[in-house]
């Protein structure tokens, strides 16, 4: 155990204070040296204890372990306190409530005025915001504009002439701009980039990304109802953005599967059981051993809908097999899946009253579903 200091309860009358009220002393090293800036990531060893009562509250020393953050990423006594430190100095710091987690802090964190021994082991310097670009207020008249209104224009060549398709993951660094020049979020700043499907963000994205090659950066102006639209709220920028965009890497997912050529109907060669399920083998399995209706099976499938053919989910597509108890899905699967041994390939025709039923209903598909199921495994 670390034990308080012996100022713990107050600040000692050769501490600093500062117009915020946060309070601090050098304990130890050198006074000169660069100090890190407001957003860099610094590494140190801390202590800290509540005032009121000496409490020591948390520590990395005694964990051993030295912690690293972003002093943007902190309690407002952090980021102005280290900032007031170089490299390789140990201060003290009393930090108020209302810099650190209030006068009733609640969550298990401490409250009111909390002292900290910090050692500044080392700091990165945090990357400078992009330049503001001269064009963000309108698409300039070298972009190219698409029938959507969304404005592009390569600002570095890529490698390659593929493109992400829409249901791919794509890998990017990223800045975006409000139309009047404010900067509100930026991978670059973050000094990571970020992966996700690009048919699961907003529609100026989906399509633009679409447009660019590996390596490529772009810069895509993307009108207000491709984006978050003119009202906001939750924090979101409103109005047309911009968008400085560098495709790192993306995936280039399976194929969807073709729609089978019986899908609207079962055909006669067709095995149909007394509830109604229909199904014929596509692929023979290996051994005699089925699962039971509580087993918890492994599984590749696609479904479509019969009455138009409409791939509505696949695991395929998604490249991922799936594992669920037999007792958690529709009676048609749990039925099913009882006829099949590891490694066969089934195609079923699956009523909807052993489905989601024959009306529409939430997203769900309705009416006769087709699904063709590979089983890899059951217990």
């Amino acid at each position: 155990m670390i034990p308080a200091p012996s100022d713990v309860s107050a600040v000692p009358s050769d501490a600093t204070v500062t117009d915020s009220g946060l309070a601090y002393k050098v304990i130890s090293g050198d006074v000169d040296g660069d100090r890190p800036g407001p957003a860099d990531k610094v590494t140190v060893h801390y202590s800290g204890w509540t005032s009121s009562d000496g409490e020591r509250f948390d520590s990395s020393v005694e964990r051993g372990s030295p912690t690293s953050f972003g002093l943007n990423q902190v309690i407002k006594g952090w980021t102005e306190g280290l900032q007031l430190l170089t490299a390789g100095q140990t201060g003290r710091f009393w930090i108020p409530g209302d810099l650190a987690y209030g006068n009733d802090a609640g969550g298990g964190r401490p409250s009111g005025m909390l002292v900290f021994d910090v050692e500044l082991i080392s700091f990165v310097a945090a990357p400078k915001p992009p330049p503001i670009p001269e064009d963000v207020a309108g698409i300039p008249a070298d972009a190219t504009v698409s029938a959507s209104g969304l404005g592009f224009k390569e600002l570095i060549a890529g490698q390659g002439t593929e493109h992400p398709q829409k249901n791919a993951t794509v890998t990017v660094h990223y800045t975006g701009w409000m139309a009047n020049g404010q900067m509100f979020d930026s991978s670059v700043m973050r000094d990571e980039t970020i992966e996700f499907p690009l048919d699961q963000v907003i529609p100026g994205w989906t399509e633009g990304v679409q447009l660019m090659v590996k390596g490529q950066t772009a810069r895509l102006w993307i009108p207000s109802e491709m984006a978050y639209g003119d009202e906001g709220g939750g924090g979101r920028p409103t109005g047309n953005l911009v968008f400085d965009v560098q495709l790192v890497d993306f995936n280039v997912p399976p194929a969807p599967p073709e729609v089978p050529a019986d899908v609207a109907a079962a055909p006669a060669d067709a095995t149909v059981t007394a509830s109604g399920l229909a199904y014929k083998v596509l692929t023979a399995g290996k051994g005699t051993d089925k699962p039971g209706a509580t087993s918890t099976v492994t599984v590749h499938y696609s479904g479509w809908t019969a009455a138009t053919g409409d791939l509505f989910d696949s695991s395929v597509v998604r490249d991922e097999t799936i594992s669920f108890g037999l007792n958690q899905v529709i009676p048609g699967w749990t039925e099913g899946l009882q006829t099949m041994v590891v490694g066969e390939k089934k195609r079923f025709w699956i009523p909807g009253n052993l489905a989601y039923g024959d009306e529409p209903q939430s997203a769900r598909p309705y009416g006769l579903l087709v699904f063709d199921v590979e089983l890899f495994s059951f217990r």
